[in-house]
């Protein structure tokens, strides 16, 4: 069996720690602010978190590009060269196009390379979600698992990976086009904030409206308590937009409706891709849970 490359994207938000813990490589994308262009890289290189989200709540606009098919190249080439296949994980194609961008550089490659193989995987989720789906894939290939039998636990898998989340102001999601200009000013009007989820094909979907951020706290608990399911791997994960303290609240009101134990929370800034479209406040929970069935494309 050949060895082989987990591959993700700056949507993963897999801070260094995990990244070398579980031996998984990635393509950043890009954001840009003043005319300056900036790496989305994970470990907040060029501008900490605060800074960044404290740029947006000064009212920087941010704007972020996709990696693309030559960045995609260059780094699938590079391992190929050195006798890995490579399986990459990417951010959900209903959010970013860069899973297209890489199917593009695997079809040359191919052609140039013909005896590797590079399978490339649809998250359908980004965030942490993109990130659990990461490190399964490295859990499974340390217990030996060919690129394929991991490519297709993953397709399955991806179908009962969970979001919740909420946000703060829908000012930053209006921006982004996610919402309209007059669903943001009355949502800000009448302090509505959005219960989220990631639905059967990728996309993110207000589920439920309930007002006032503690109120949204609370709904993003109890559905989480509604939906959680252990199974092989129990772990939540929590990733916020500078709002350390609120993830803490949201853990702990978690943790009382589902008695599970500290260790098993993993809490960390969302990065600058997702935290570009939805703004400081914005706060997400990720697990494995209820098969994921909700099709916004159908109501």
């Amino acid at each position: 069996m050949r060895k082989y490359v987990i591959v993700t994207d700056s949507c993963s938000d897999l801070e260094k720690e995990w990244r070398e813990k579980y031996e998984i490589e990635y393509v950043p994308m890009h954001y840009s602010y003043d005319d300056k262009d900036v790496i989305a890289s994970l470990d907040w290189e060029e501008i900490s978190a605060p800074d960044f989200y404290n740029l947006m709540r000064s009212g920087k606009r941010i704007k972020t590009s996709q990696a693309n098919a030559a960045q995609f190249s260059s780094a699938f080439e590079k391992y190929i060269q050195q006798g890995y296949d490579i399986l990459y994980i990417a951010c959900s194609s209903a959010l970013s196009a860069s899973v297209k961008a890489s199917y593009v550089a695997r079809d040359e490659l191919l052609a140039k390379y013909p005896d590797s193989k590079i399978v490339c995987v649809d998250a359908l989720i980004s965030c942490g979600g993109e990130g659990i789906m990461c490190v399964r894939a490295s859990q499974l290939r340390a217990e030996g698992k060919s690129i394929d039998e991991t490519a297709q636990f993953l397709e399955n898998y991806k179908k009962y990976l969970n979001q919740e989340a909420t946000v703060e102001s829908l000012t930053y999601l209006k921006q982004a086009g996610r919402v309209s200009a007059m669903s943001a000013f009355f949502g800000g009007l009448l302090s509505v904030k959005p219960i989220i989820i990631s639905d059967a094909k990728g996309n993110n979907v207000s589920i439920e409206k309930v007002k006032g951020r503690k109120n949204s706290l609370t709904r993003v608990a109890e559905r989480v308590a509604e939906r959680y399911i252990a199974g092989d791997y129990p772990d939540i994960w929590i990733r916020h937009c500078d709002c350390y303290d609120d993830a803490i609240t949201l853990k702990n009101e978690i943790s009382s409706r589902l008695s599970v134990s500290d260790e098993l929370f993993h809490i960390g800034y969302a990065g600058p891709i997702l935290g570009a479209s939805c703004g400081p406040g914005m706060i997400a929970v990720y697990f494995n849970g209820k098969e994921v069935t909700y099709d916004s494309t159908k109501q």
